[in-house]
């Protein structure tokens, strides 16, 4: 008799710690995340990781999602497809997660058909993919910012602003990436009055660009937009100009407007422009990057710098994180309830990391132009903030 009496509160004791368990299980909110930590475009996968994962951890620490707490679930893509798919997969069947965050357009496209009429999760990714912000065939995904086209938009508005009848160059790879504002960005330059005299196409990494230089000189833009490129071969195709004698402006778009290539560029990156819709580490005025140092110098006390890349993936988390308490708040904590609270972002305050954003057609077109300041191997504004209509 007194071992049932002792073994009933053991009982009892046991199904409360079960069902405390079950509760915090659905108190907790997963995020998954392919990110290409390895891999050729690793130097970015890493920092854009960081970013994500600060922001859901930082949200943590000022009380989750109305009190949930948020786990980020990362695996590394390699920013290879095949093994993306298969880690992207993965993830969805072990742990199934609310929202998910992918490594590249590719997979972002091999992935979209089952998000939208199987798995119904808030996505988005590295790319800005202009197929990818399309409500219509893709309303589960959205761009951080503004699409590749939207950036040229910007670019080009800048141009026709400093000169009206200049001639322009596009200077892109030969690739998915490379390829996919090329469209919209004709049609943007004939509208805007501007002559397109010549596009130029290379593979990512081209050593010889000699022939493309060459043309380049025969046509004498006044300025070249790269597109689909990080840093090779952009560094050469400048130095070769500025060999020549040419007095051509070099623009790029956000993989373009990264610290690093400043580096790489050296003293060549004199007069460089280009587009990024976010604020940078330097910009030491803007609440959200104090906030972003103070985390960083607490939690990651050797790292000094965040690039551009850390703050694409940080903003995507604080839609993310936005997306959810409203979502949660309307009691539709789920993938339709997620895409209504995405629709609904309008002049979103993200502590000054961008302007304030407004969804429009599940993206957000809002960015501005930087010049390099070489001696300080920074980029400073050179525009205020720019809309595409």
């Amino acid at each position: 008799m007194k071992i049932r009496q002792l073994c009933v509160p053991a009982i009892v004791l046991a199904v409360l710690v079960l069902l405390s368990g079950m509760v915090w299980a659905q108190e907790e909110i997963k995020v998954g995340a392919v990110q290409p930590i390895t891999g050729r475009f690793a130097f970015a996968g890493v920092n854009i990781n960081a970013g994500l994962e600060d922001a859901l951890m930082m949200a943590n620490e000022d009380g989750g999602i109305n009190g949930k707490k948020i786990k980020y679930i990362m695996e590394d893509g390699q920013y290879q497809l095949d093994v993306a798919i298969a880690a992207f997969k993965r993830i969805m069947t072990r742990d199934n997660p609310l929202v998910m965050y992918g490594e590249s357009t590719g997979l972002g496209k091999a992935m979209s058909p089952d998000i939208k009429d199987r798995l119904k999760i808030l996505y988005s990714s590295t790319s800005f993919s202009s197929e990818l912000a399309n409500p219509a065939d893709n309303p589960f995904i959205f761009v951080p910012g503004p699409t590749y086209a939207d950036m040229f938009g910007v670019l080009l508005k800048y141009i026709a602003k400093e000169n009206p009848k200049a001639k322009v160059a596009f200077f892109y790879s030969d690739t998915e990436f490379g390829k996919d504002p090329i469209e919209a960005a004709r049609v943007m330059t004939k509208k805007l009055g501007l002559e397109l005299v010549a596009e130029e196409v290379a593979q990512v990494g081209a050593v010889d660009v000699t022939s493309q230089v060459l043309d380049l000189k025969r046509k004498n833009p006044d300025f070249v937009i790269f597109q689909g490129f990080v840093v090779a071969p952009i560094t050469s195709v400048i130095k070769q100009c500025r060999d020549f004698g040419m007095k051509t402006q070099f623009m790029g778009t956000f993989w373009g407007a990264s610290k690093m290539v400043l580096e790489n560029l050296g003293p060549v990156a004199e007069g460089y422009l280009a587009v990024n819709p976010y604020m940078y580490w330097w910009n030491d005025d803007v609440p959200m990057i104090k906030k972003i140092k103070a985390y960083t110098a607490k939690t990651h006390p050797k790292v000094t710098y965040r690039d551009n890349s850390y703050m694409q993936g940080f903003m995507t988390g604080l839609i993310f994180i936005e997306c959810m308490k409203r979502a949660d708040k309307a009691g539709q904590l789920n993938g339709l309830g997620l895409v209504k609270a995405l629709e609904s972002l309008k002049d979103f305050d993200s502590g000054g990391l961008s302007a304030p954003f407004t969804n429009k057609d599940n993206k957000f077109p809002v960015a501005r132009v930087w010049k390099a300041n070489v001696e300080k191997q920074i980029f400073e504004p050179a525009s205020d903030w720019m809309t595409v209509e």
